[in-house]
């Protein structure tokens, strides 16, 4: 058995392929969860697989990327645009997170719309100089919100689908 044929035929397999999927940025959760779930992932699998696949990276966000971001201003010149779009894009979004601080990032987090989500969040989180032991628990619980959000809408989705064949 192959790579492929693991990740794809076996109940392990489409679970860590889930967690892959949610751990890429901007794909996260929002097309994790309904990836597994077009895998052949029940819902109860899918939906752990899928949130601990999104929540893998960001304690290494929040307390890490300021540092990573430095090194490649000082290491990588030619990366300085990519870094100033980063740190802008986490300026702007923070606007919105600072005046309720964790609620507000819990919030920034829960909503399942392009732009938001655990890594901007995180990414937020660190810019805005927020603890991890404060920050990670509310980036969680988006987490499970945005996750919730997602399964009903991949529930009506697949029921609206299978009324339509």
């Amino acid at each position: 058995m192959d790579l492929f044929e693991f990740l794809t035929d076996t109940t392990i397999g489409k679970c860590v392929f889930t967690m892959l999927v949610s751990m890429v940025p901007i794909i996260e959760l929002r097309g994790g969860l309904p990836f597994g779930v077009a895998l052949g992932l029940p819902y109860y699998l899918a939906f752990p697989a899928a949130v601990i696949g999104n929540l893998i990276p960001a304690p290494f966000i929040i307390v890490y990327i300021r540092r990573v971001f430095e090194l490649m201003r000082r290491y990588m010149p030619r990366l300085n645009g990519l870094v100033d779009r980063l740190e802008e894009k986490a300026h702007l979004k923070s606007q919105a997170v600072q005046k309720y601080q964790y609620l507000g990032l819990w919030i920034f987090v829960a909503i399942p719309l392009p732009g938001t989500g655990a890594w901007t969040g995180s990414l937020v989180a660190a810019v805005l100089g927020m603890r991890l032991s404060r920050a990670f628990p509310a980036v969680i619980m988006g987490v499970l919100t945005a996750g919730c959000i997602m399964l009903a809408l991949t529930h009506v989705g697949i029921n609206l689908f299978a009324g339509a064949v």
